[in-house]
């Protein structure tokens, strides 16, 4: 039986208490040496006067958590990692807060580190996620990934 994909999604901002609670739950780990974690913003940005107030994520759900599980699978393939946790937003989401939280945990800081950032760039090219970045003129735009 083919294991169900993990579903990432979380209605709103990951919030700081949440990430917390996160990292407290591998403090009974002893096999592990390193965490890294990658926390993506909403930032503010301005564009012809117009300030972002806040993103609002839309998702092809089975889609991108089908995507999420290919990604998973080939970083556990290429790294020696003890676990890894992936939860993007949907939803609106205001300028300051926390859309984006990818936590990987291994026995060495190199391996964490390399597939945190694998991860990351991985979701931002390969997931089927949208960002309406909602202007403080009540005009938006689309989000368009640097």
């Amino acid at each position: 039986m083919e294991k169900k994909p993990r579903n990432i999604f979380v209605q709103g901002p990951v919030t700081a208490a949440f990430v917390a609670e996160s990292i407290q739950k591998h403090s009974t780990q002893k096999t592990i040496g390193a965490h890294s974690i990658f926390l993506g913003q909403v930032r503010a940005d301005v564009t012809d006067g117009n300030v972002v107030a806040a993103i609002e994520y839309t998702a092809f759900e089975e889609m991108a958590l089908e995507k999420m599980h290919e990604i998973r699978e080939a970083v556990f393939e290429k790294y020696p990692l003890t676990c890894m946790h992936v939860y993007h937003s949907l939803g609106t989401v205001g300028a300051g807060e926390i859309s984006l939280f990818v936590f990987t945990s291994s026995a060495h800081r190199k391996a964490a580190i390399a597939a945190c950032e694998e991860v990351v760039e991985r979701l931002k090219a390969e997931l089927p996620v949208w960002g309406k970045e909602i202007l403080q003129d009540a005009g938006y735009r689309w989000k368009v990934n640097q």
